[in-house]
């Protein structure tokens, strides 16, 4: 019978070992009364939804196709909304931590799993991780997995100063790998072996500041306050290599989506792309962090799976061959009832196809969309896309969008069982989903409450155009200075990652050689 004294809590789905005072997980746990990072606190950050309930609870029907929450699960929008709360969240209690505790070990008991994997991803969305005995696993979930620091942010040698502010320990020291309970899972590809998805704190108990899933629950938390929710999926292109160039060795294919539906990323469709060896696998959608973190399952288990077939996939763009990523999502209610894109149906002819919420979501977009494209494409080879179409020597291209019009960098999809929503294409695979995320929440955001829907619109809506189209920069070099002066995405995302990221990819393309590109390509970053 687990008993607390007055005020104690479990706060943000982690456990903190210095406020434990018995250390049996699920029996006695300490005073908790102050988490490492509680909502209201400089460093609060958005929670998952299944942080705060029970995974064997029982689900409402959604009212729209999503992702489920696990296998065999149904999803509840009006639960996924919390997800991503701030002072809001509903904190855990300890039976409920108990009761997925119990789930976990029923989990490892089922499928005799031996190992459990800790990944969390680094800067340019890889997961990097510690593997642990699974006897061990209650002992992690207690006292976290250390690992370097410098296996998450690749350790620079930039000229002067420019990440000496980042506070906390040094790049040289250790961090602390938290898991998240809510992500356990069992991974088909690899033998009786589970992951649990991480997020890094120092040894101090602080948030690290430039990790990409700590960055984008933060800005889904301000977007919780502001009173919305985001459902949104990811739609990757990736390169196959060895496999038949006409179908692509289906078991491959089937192996991979059987896999990821276990882990609870849904993959709504598979196909096979523009070019020879090229494969276009399109996410379910998800409301809040999930949509990112299966996203980044999707990256790993094409790795794992392609490497049982003796096949080589990358991300990586190549010459000449370009692997896109594209973010669809819409803006719905706090509740996740409502689509806040959809124009009300019977309000007559001329009706928008975008309501006013949504044109100023997107024109934050298009106004930061220079900053943007700094971290959707990340990769001088990968911003080569930009000027595709046009053949003159530009230093850039204005930013397009457009109603169902896929050669748009903004694509408005008008039809469909979900509604309106926005195609955001200007990313490429390379991308780290988690930024990718934040930065889109935090510029549509910006729009939202700041804007005034007035859009530069498309060709066939010269009402819409009150302003120039903004532009996007050709060259990284170019996207790098705009990030620094972008003044929303540099509050939103924080000083210490905007200095830290500039610098890693200042230092990058100091260092850009023939063999560097060719490690990329080899599956060494990506």
């Amino acid at each position: 019978m687990v008993t607390l004294k007055e005020g104690e809590q479990f706060g943000n789905g982690y456990v903190n070992p210095e406020r434990i005072k018995e250390q049996t997980v699920c029996h006695k746990l300490g005073d908790t009364s102050k988490p490492v990072v509680g909502p209201g606190s400089d460093e609060s950050h958005p929670q998952d939804d299944e942080d705060s309930q029970d995974h064997t609870a029982e689900m409402k029907p959604s009212p729209l196709k999503t992702s489920a929450r696990a296998p065999g699960s149904e999803f509840n929008p009006d639960s996924s909304c919390t997800d991503d709360t701030g002072d809001n969240t509903q904190i855990p209690k300890v039976p409920q931590l108990s009761s997925r505790m119990k789930h976990i070990k029923q989990e490892m008991a089922k499928n005799h799993l031996q190992f459990v994997r800790f990944e969390a991803t680094d800067l340019h969305g890889v997961s990097r991780s510690k593997t642990i005995p699974a006897h061990f696993f209650q002992e992690k979930v207690i006292h976290g997995v250390f690992m370097p620091r410098g296996y998450l942010d690749l350790i620079p040698n930039p000229k002067g100063n420019e990440v000496d502010h980042i506070r906390a320990t040094c790049f040289n020291s250790d961090i602390v790998l938290r898991p998240e309970l809510s992500t356990f899972r069992a991974l088909p590809w690899a033998e009786r072996t589970a992951r649990v998805i991480c997020d890094p704190f120092t040894v101090t108990g602080e948030p690290v500041l430039t990790s990409p899933r700590y960055l984008a629950r933060r800005q889904l938390g301000r977007l919780q306050a502001a009173g919305f929710s985001l459902l949104s999926a990811f739609l990757y292109d990736f390169s196959l290599f060895g496999g038949a160039p006409d179908h692509h060795d289906q078991r491959f294919l089937q192996e991979l989506v059987g896999g990821l539906r276990h882990t609870g990323a849904e993959v709504e469709s598979f196909s096979s792309s523009t070019r020879p060896g090229q494969v276009e696998v399109c996410l379910l959608p998800a409301f809040g962090i999930r949509s990112a973190d299966h996203a980044f399952t999707l990256r790993t288990g094409v790795q794992e799976v392609a490497r049982k077939y003796n096949y080589i996939t990358s991300f990586f763009v190549e010459t000449g061959l370009c692997n896109s990523g594209v973010l669809s999502h819409s803006l719905w209610d706090a509740g996740g009832k409502n689509n806040l894109f959809c124009s009300s149906p019977g309000t007559g002819a001329g009706t928008e196809p975008l309501t006013a919420a949504g044109r100023r979501w997107v024109a934050g977009l298009l106004q930061h969309a220079a900053a943007l494209s700094c971290l959707m494409a990340p990769a001088r080879s990968c911003r080569r896309r930009y000027s595709r179409e046009s053949p003159d020597r530009r230093e850039s291209v204005p930013t397009t969008w457009g109603y169902n019009d896929n050669s748009c960098a903004l694509n408005i999809q008008c039809h469909g069982e979900r509604g309106t929503r926005v195609e955001n294409k200007l990313g490429s695979a390379t991308a780290n989903p988690y930024l990718v995320l934040a930065a889109t929440v935090a510029a549509g955001l910006d729009g939202l409450q700041s804007g005034d829907g007035a859009l530069p619109g498309p060709e066939d809506s010269p009402a819409l155009s009150p302003a120039r189209p903004p532009e996007i920069p050709l060259k990284l070099e170019d996207a790098l200075v705009a990030l620094e002066e972008d003044r929303c995405l540099r509050q939103a995302l924080g000083e210490t990652f905007i200095r830290y990221f500039v610098a890693m990819k200042k230092y990058e393309l100091e260092n850009e050689e023939t063999d560097a590109e060719r490690n990329k390509f080899l599956e060494y970053f990506i």
